[in-house]
């Protein structure tokens, strides 16, 4: 896409908290509704003396990560000492990864506007979290229980040319690593957040312009406007005559603009160098295949396996994927309905309505994926037609009973006998002859619906509509 002549070139990195139950280097707990510096130790506030050790679990679900995404995991790698100044790192550096990261050379697939984008990954590094300063006026109070914190960074390759596919980006990784179970994913609580990196150049220059960050954006369609806003921006000020400073912005949703935070270090102002503390992680190629082995179906194959073995479109086997929990109570119920169409119409109409409602997770839903297929099945038999089956589903989500105990206990079963449903007939085409008269005439169209309709109620909502439809039609001719 051209921007008044300018091409758009944008990397982001995100940062993945990884779900440990402890923080990278120490046994001080990840709970993050804790009190003010609760979770802390000597390890967490830097106190002289104290030496790291590193937690295995945020390996194993770094590599678990690094796989997903396709990259190449390192038998070795190494924590490096990423040293700057600022309250809320209280070591004055941060243990980070640098020229060995434990992942590398990956990429991801997915679409924007129906067209199909491949994004390298550069790599995915881990590192420790920082603290949380809360400015009050002209104090400054320093929350160290993030310090610490397990993080996985996955950067991309500069491949990234729109908002829109920087914000799709975002939230296909947000997607694998919760379905990989590495990360809750959630944005409110700071648990992935996005640093895009943005330049802009005349179309058709091979020079990428100098890169401006914006930092820690945790929504992805604030990536997205933050982005859009940093592309116009840079050109009206190239427009000027201004040159463009590398330097860090942070996004105002309130404002919808950017704002300068500071001048952007380059990676030698940092003064990498390995940690002395921490011996390099060796990872074994037995680890490696075991969690290979043990990578779930993720999201893009899960889809595409919707709608070549299950004959979905493609746009309910996107709908159906966005979650884990909600592929798999999909799959759960179309296995005991052995109709797959009819299971993804029952899950994401009525119940995606009823648990937005109630704002529930698949999770927490009162209807289970075997109950929920066992009255598809019902309905394919023939024992209720649709339309109880809609008092039937709304009565399993209030009681938690099987389909057919409500059935039961209702006296829903569909009336299917041809003679008790053509008696229902009679009576209803007597007591409505002169709309018989004006069907018969064809004075009025489009009868035969008040007619069924009709039916129906008097049936209430026990006739097969099937045979309801048949009967109707030879007693109308």
């Amino acid at each position: 896409m051209s921007y008044r002549g300018f091409e758009p070139v944008i990397g982001i990195e995100i940062h993945v908290q990884l779900s440990t139950k402890t923080k990278i280097f120490s046994a001080d707990a990840t709970t993050f509704d804790a009190a003010d510096n609760e979770n802390t130790s000597p390890i967490s506030v830097g106190m002289p003396g104290s030496l790291p050790v590193v937690n295995r679990k945020a390996i194993e679900y770094s590599i678990k990560t690094g796989l997903a995404l396709g990259c190449e995991i390192r038998r070795k790698s190494v924590f490096a000492r990423k040293n700057y100044f600022y309250p809320d790192s209280p070591k004055g550096y941060q243990i980070s990864q640098y020229d060995q990261p434990i992942c590398e050379k990956g990429q991801i697939v997915f679409k924007v506007d129906g067209v199909e984008k491949v994004i390298g990954i550069t790599r995915a590094h881990m590192e420790e979290d920082a603290g949380k300063s809360n400015h009050l006026g002209d104090y400054t109070l320093i929350n160290y229980n993030r310090a610490g914190i397990p993080l996985l960074e996955i950067v991309s390759e500069p491949d990234i040319r729109t908002p829109a596919e920087a914000a799709e980006y975002g939230r296909t990784i947000h997607q694998i690593v919760r379905y990989l179970d590495v990360c809750d994913g959630n944005l409110e609580e700071g648990s992935l957040r996005c640093d895009c990196n943005v330049s802009v150049r005349k179309v058709g220059a091979a020079q990428f312009g100098t890169k401006v960050e914006l930092k820690n954006i945790n929504s992805f369609r604030f990536v997205e406007k933050a982005i859009e806003y940093e592309i116009e921006r840079q050109i009206d000020a190239i427009e000027r005559g201004e040159k463009i400073i590398q330097e860090t912005r942070l996004w105002d949703p309130d404002k919808n603009r950017t704002f300068s935070m500071r001048t952007k270090e380059d990676a030698q102002d940092y003064r990498y160098f390995p940690d002395p503390d921490l011996l390099p992680v060796i990872v074994s190629d037995e680890l490696v295949e075991k969690i290979r082995k043990d990578l779930p179906e993720l999201p893009i194959a899960r889809a595409k396996r919707f709608q070549t073995e299950h004959g979905l479109p493609e746009s309910d086997a996107l709908v159906l994927t966005t979650e884990k929990p909600l592929a798999d109570f999909y799959e759960a119920t179309a296995q005991e309905s052995k109709n797959y169409k009819s299971s993804a119409n029952w899950i994401m109409t009525e119940l995606l309505r009823e648990l937005n409602t109630t704002n529930k997770k698949i999770k927490d839903s009162p209807i289970r994926p075997e109950q929920l297929g066992k009255m598809i099945a019902l309905i394919d038999k023939g024992t209720i037609s649709g339309k109880i089956a809609k008092t039937v589903f709304q009565e399993m989500w209030q009681s938690g009973k099987e389909p057919e105990t409500i059935i039961k206990e209702k006296g829903l079963v569909q009336v299917s006998d041809p003679a008790a449903i053509e008696k229902i007939v009679d009576e209803v085409l007597a007591a409505n002859a002169q709309n018989v008269e004006d069907h018969k005439s064809g004075k009025k169209k489009n009868l035969l619906g008040f007619f069924v309709g009709a039916v129906m109620k008097a049936s209430k909502g026990q006739a097969n509509p099937d045979l309801v439809n048949k009967i109707l039609l030879e007693k109308l001719k």
